[in-house]
């Protein structure tokens, strides 16, 4: 365990691109080979789309990774955080605790508030409008949301009282985990399902993306799978009746451009929400 907290302690910023860059491609071969949906789209230009917010997205956390520095020292050296009031001496044991926490805030709940406040909404509203989901869907954040999901970020380090160690290592899961259960691959249904009961499986967080409530609200999870089980946030849809995108915005080729997406979360003359979520 030494040796996974003195690497991620200094992880060279090449080995982090080397992981985001690696795990698209692996999955991008995967997913040729084996797809859950064969889907008629150009996937080279979807691919292009998805790049250009996973690229926005990388910036602005660069941009901001100061504060996330600054936040995990002040932590440590004013012992401030769960971790550190446990006083948990086993860096195995602050793994496991600091990924689930760190899990629970800067993604489980930073994904449920994004679903339920309507102007956090408008922003990730362009990942649900993706109709072709795969890898590189993994990443299509608009940069108003990167910097929302950055904030709780943040909190998370804080309330935890995070190492930056342990910040690493969550961020390195959460992106390579986030490329696996985005990926357009087919896994033995058995084999998903037992996946599902400790992380988020791609079958699982498919039902995420289904066009509908209540499946769009629900399976928020994006490492681990206990907090939807345990709040009751948890459903199963079959995947023969996924239908990707969201009601409001169900146009393949209007969300397939640039500039449309930049722009939704600006526009005040359409749907943002379905009728139910007003």
């Amino acid at each position: 365990m030494n040796e996974i907290v003195n690497y991620f302690q200094t992880i060279p910023s090449i080995h982090r691109t080397i992981l985001i860059v690696g795990g698209i491609t692996m999955f991008w071969i995967i997913e040729n080979g084996f797809p859950l949906f064969k889907f008629k789209y150009n996937k080279w230009q979807h691919a292009g789309v998805n790049i250009f917010f996973t690229l926005t997205t990388i910036l602005i956390n660069f941009t901001l990774a100061f504060i996330l520095f600054k936040s995990s020292q002040w932590v440590t050296e004013n012992n401030f955080g769960i971790l550190n009031w446990l006083s948990i001496k086993s860096l195995l044991l602050q793994a496991i605790i600091g990924l689930l926490l760190m899990d629970l805030i800067g993604a489980y709940t930073a994904h449920l508030v994004e679903h339920k406040i309507k102007f956090l909404w408008r922003f990730h509203l362009i990942h649900h409008t993706d109709t072709w989901i795969d890898t590189t869907s993994a990443n299509r954040h608009h940069p108003g949301e990167s910097i929302i999901r950055f904030l709780f970020t943040t909190l998370a380090i804080i309330i935890v009282g995070a190492p930056i160690w342990l910040f690493f290592l969550y961020q390195s899961l959460s992106v390579f985990l986030s490329q696996f259960n985005h990926a357009n691959i087919t896994l033995p249904e058995k084999l998903d399902n037992f996946i599902s009961y400790f992380i988020v499986s791609p079958n699982m967080h498919k039902v995420h993306h289904h066009y509908v409530l209540p499946y769009t609200d629900s399976n928020y999870g994006n490492i681990f799978s206990v907090w939807d089980r345990l709040f009751g946030t948890f459903l199963v849809l079959p995947m023969s009746e996924i239908i990707y995108g969201v009601d409001t915005h169900m146009n393949p080729e209007y969300h397939n451009n640039l500039y449309n997406l930049l722009k939704i979360p600006f526009k005040s003359n359409q749907r943002f929400i379905s009728e139910s979520k007003k």
